[in-house]
């Protein structure tokens, strides 16, 4: 008697800690709702195997577990748990495969005591310590790999749970395979699990290459940002000169009525011309109504006169913008300091030309920027390929600050221009 209802309640244990497990590894929420739910499910569950059981006995029952347990499992954490097919499938068969060490120990218990209802006790015991173990330590881990790609997925999850899943029907339960010491079936999973091993080091290996790739041009594209900061800075406190040497005229006006008393005329004349230049250098230019803008474009245009290019710049634009004004500062630096470096080796200086439209459409922001050139560019998914190593991240930088805001742009060449557009 105690045999048998050791063993309903080892049935009914296996069921829970499967679907139980299921759940966690899909990323069912965890709340009072779904714990009820998960709870009446498995009850359901357990009536349809004791009414299979009844009517088809305890073999039959087994074979129909893929259909009665399994099957619904998975399209209970698709309908219910709202998870895609391939998680809750995923799920299901890292669950069952789960369900092997409790079935091992209970087995070696089992024959150990030479008592079944030990071998049961000791497949519930060990499927409840497994279950806390496993939902603390191992089901974020899972829930990662299968959410970061289909790939993933099949590859670390779906497929060899599968494999199992299948290989454990077909030679237990459909056949008599594995216990009749066939050698195929036998050496089956050991080949399996040497092949999914190297097949896992080489891919996990690509994948950490190319995650450490992703995080490098992070870094260079957070550096660029806290550059275009500095730069910024650096304009902010020329302006505040600008605004202090406004604030000292009136000593200027001092100075020069001194020298007009003495009718010093020459020195006033060179005196002005000092405190003139003295003032457009410090002084940005007004383009439109927005502050950070117009420091940027001065900053630049300065630079471009110093290579010898003519920069055309027409902006209409209100004050606010979606953009920060640190963002700003490295898309308009990113874009312009490209078309200054592409124009600069252009034989004819009368050649070097910039121009720049920024205005707004439909309530967006829209830059264009065109700049000639002396070598083309080459293109590689859109993006212009930088000639020199360790060049490049400034387009991408451009892309990523664009696109962060909803966004689009583009690169191309056009009647002897390279255009870039945006649109945020």
């Amino acid at each position: 008697m105690f045999a048998t209802v050791s063993a309903y309640a080892r049935y009914y244990a296996a069921l829970l800690f499967g679907l139980a497990l299921a759940a966690e590894f899909s990323g069912l929420e965890r709340n009072r709702r779904n714990r009820l739910a998960l709870f009446g499910f498995s009850l359901l569950l357990f009536a349809v195997q004791l009414a299979c059981n009844a009517v088809w006995g305890m073999v039959d029952t087994f074979k129909l577990y893929p259909l009665i347990t399994h099957l619904p499992v998975a399209c209970w954490l698709a309908l219910w748990g709202k998870r895609s097919w391939l998680t809750a499938l995923s799920s299901m068969f890292l669950s069952y495969l789960c369900c092997q060490p409790p079935r091992w120990i209970g087995a070696v218990a089992g024959e150990l005591s030479g008592s079944a209802a030990i071998d049961h006790i000791g497949y519930i015991v060990t499927a409840a310590l497994l279950f806390f173990v496993l939902r603390r330590h191992a089901a974020a881990a899972v829930r990662h790999l299968m959410g970061r790609s289909v790939k993933s997925c099949l590859l670390f999850c779906t497929l060899p749970a599968a494999l199992y899943y299948l290989f454990d029907f077909a030679t237990t339960v459909y056949t008599g395979l594995l216990f009749s010491r066939t050698r195929a079936a036998v050496q089956f999973m050991p080949f399996a699990a040497s092949a999914f091993y190297f097949a896992f080091a080489v891919i996990y290996s690509a994948e950490a290459q190319r995650q450490a790739a992703v995080q490098r041009e992070r870094d260079m594209l957070d550096t660029q940002l806290k550059h275009a900061r500095t730069e910024l800075a650096a304009l902010r406190e020329a302006q505040q000169a600008s605004a202090a040497y406004r604030h000292d005229m009136r000593h200027h006006i001092a100075l020069l009525s001194g020298l007009a008393a003495e009718e010093r005329i020459g020195d006033i004349r060179a005196y002005l011309h000092s405190v003139q230049s003295d003032i457009d250098a410090i002084t940005p230019r007004r383009y439109c109504e927005n502050e950070t803008f117009n420091l940027i474009l001065s900053s630049f245009a300065e630079k471009a006169k110093q290579a010898g290019i003519a920069l055309a710049v027409d902006a209409k634009l209100p004050k606010e913008t979606p953009f920060s004004d640190s963002e700003i500062c490295s898309l308009l630096s990113n874009a312009l300091e490209n078309a200054i470096r592409a124009a600069s080796p252009i034989p004819d200086a009368s050649k070097r030309q910039i121009r720049l439209r920024l205005f707004p459409r439909n309530g967006k922001l829209c830059i264009d920027l065109r700049n000639s050139f002396f070598k083309k560019p080459a293109f590689r998914g859109g993006l212009p390929v930088a000639a020199d190593e360790g060049h490049g991240f400034g387009t991408r930088s451009m892309v990523r600050i664009v696109e962060k805001h909803g966004g689009v742009c583009r690169f191309f060449v056009q009647d002897g221009w390279f255009v870039f557009q945006a649109s945020a």
